[in-house]
């Protein structure tokens, strides 16, 4: 044997040595790992592993996720002062502190240890937007510029007196509208020259395709006039970009709107000299005082009675769902309008494609949203608090309050669609539920193969809640 082979061999033994004695026992030396699975080690002397050995041990994956409780840090009858501490963690907060802005917002503070990574923003209340006073009334808007992640759908929220019109106007973007108090007197024309009037009580819809001219009248139905929520489908939308038949007038030649309507010049001496937008009146007349036109009525009604259709009555709550198959004319706006009972929640779910634009009308919400990669934030709503959570994101709301909890689900959509996670993995092989989940047999009788949408308060001392059972 040559010197040169005598050496690579001791060279040889010498590595093949080192393998079980550079790293003791229990080390986590990254040069064993590597090499030697703990499988590898128990390989019988064929040289194959047998079905036994091989079989991985529990948990070889991943631990079992915590069990640490993750409960709103305080609920919202809570007095004293939020601190930012969740169990051992965190610490009290010494400096300057907005205590009325922490205290609505526990899950931002005092966030579950659930919570990973970061996700868009996905709240902005109302009451921080900045408010256009009118004679009349008044609106405030969100868009992109309040909350950037909602590019697909904007909100105003708008009051008018009664009376009080906003005026005649169109928009580039559709309008859809949930009345939130009072009655207003809805009217339009399309392209056609077919006419519209109609009227939209609390609870009740419209809806304007883009580019269709329409005016909105509060009636006098009750003493305080009326309050509603628009919602227009396009994220960057801006309320106060509208084409109103003032602004138009008064930067167009007299000359030319005496040409326009073959009328006396004069006929225009008191044109408004700039928008009104929201202005008083007289509360209007019946709508049966509609023009009538040679063209006749619009086709599908501009309005929805919400208010007259029947709930869904589930066991934590209950749910209406209005798209363009019950509300016709409103091709590219869908919307959930639920209600959750004290301790239940809208179960855990998604949109597969479309953005959900929502509207807390009333109560104390908890909801987390996961946006996969490990990031999961949780963010906490009242009423007046819009939320917004991008297609596919799944999430909850969960009612963290003592009375019931109301809101509104938008979507840019003509077809409502939600994807329940209980029902999907009661309609999958389930040994595939149990070995990705490490569920027992007996665990998937808690699995719905029927759409829950609200579920009940949690089990109590171990019995299932009905929600629960296929």
């Amino acid at each position: 044997m040559s010197l040169k082979t005598l050496l690579a061999s001791v060279t040889c033994a010498v590595l093949l040595g080192s393998l079980g004695s550079a790293a003791p026992a229990g080390s986590s030396s990254s040069s064993a790992s590597s090499l030697l699975s703990p499988s590898s080690t128990a390989w019988p002397s064929s040289g194959a592993p047998s079905s036994t050995d091989s079989a991985p041990p529990v948990f070889e994956t991943v631990p079992p996720a915590s069990d640490d409780p993750n409960d709103v840090a305080w609920p919202p009858s809570f007095m004293g002062t939020p601190e930012a501490i969740r169990g051992s963690l965190g610490a009290t907060v010494i400096g300057p502190q907005n205590v009325p802005l922490d205290l609505e917002n526990p899950d931002l503070l005092a966030p579950p240890t659930t919570d990973n990574g970061l996700v868009d923003n996905a709240k902005w209340p109302f009451s921080l937007s900045h408010n256009r006073l009118q004679t009349g009334g008044w609106a405030r808007q969100q868009n992109i510029n309040q909350l950037p992640a909602a590019d697909e759908l904007a909100g105003v929220d708008m009051r008018l007196e009664k009376g009080a019109i906003r005026e005649l106007h169109w928009h580039t973007a559709s309008e859809w509208a949930y009345v939130t108090k009072g009655s207003v007197q809805v009217t339009a024309v399309n392209q056609l020259g077919q006419n519209f009037v109609g009227t939209a009580n609390q609870g009740d819809l419209w809806f304007f395709p883009a580019g269709v001219p329409h005016s909105l009248q509060a009636t006098n139905a009750t003493e305080d006039g009326s309050e509603f929520l628009l919602v227009f489908d396009n994220g960057s939308f801006d309320e106060d970009g509208t084409f109103l038949i003032t602004d138009w007038l008064a930067h167009t030649p007299k000359e030319v709107i005496a040409k326009n309507f073959q009328a006396p010049i004069s006929v225009f001496n008191e044109l408004p000299g700039e928008e009104l937008y929201i202005f008083p009146a007289a509360p209007p007349g019946p709508d049966s005082d509609r023009p009538e036109s040679p063209y006749g009525e619009v086709p599908s009604p501009y309005t929805y009675a919400m208010s007259q259709m029947p709930a869904t009555q589930l066991s934590g709550g209950s749910v209406k769902i209005v798209d363009s198959h019950t509300f016709n004319i409103s091709k590219t706006t869908a919307v959930a309008e639920v209600t959750v009972n004290p301790g239940a929640m809208r179960e855990l779910h998604w949109h597969p494609t479309q953005d959900e634009w929502t509207y807390f009308l009333e109560g104390n919400a908890r909801v987390t949203v996961f946006a996969s990669q490990g990031n999961a934030n949780t963010f906490d709503f009242q009423g007046g608090d819009i939320g917004y959570i991008p297609a596919s994101h799944g999430h909850y709301v969960e009612n963290t309050g003592n009375t019931t909890l109301r809101f509104l689900e938008v979507f840019k959509t003509a077809t409502f669609q939600d994807v329940s996670l209980s029902q999907w993995l009661a309609l999958t092989p389930a040994a595939m539920v149990e070995d990705t989940l490490n569920l027992k047999p007996g665990d998937l009788k808690y699995l719905s193969k029927v759409k829950q949408v609200v579920v009940g308060p949690a089990p109590v001392n171990g019995t299932a809640n009905s929600t629960y059972s296929a």
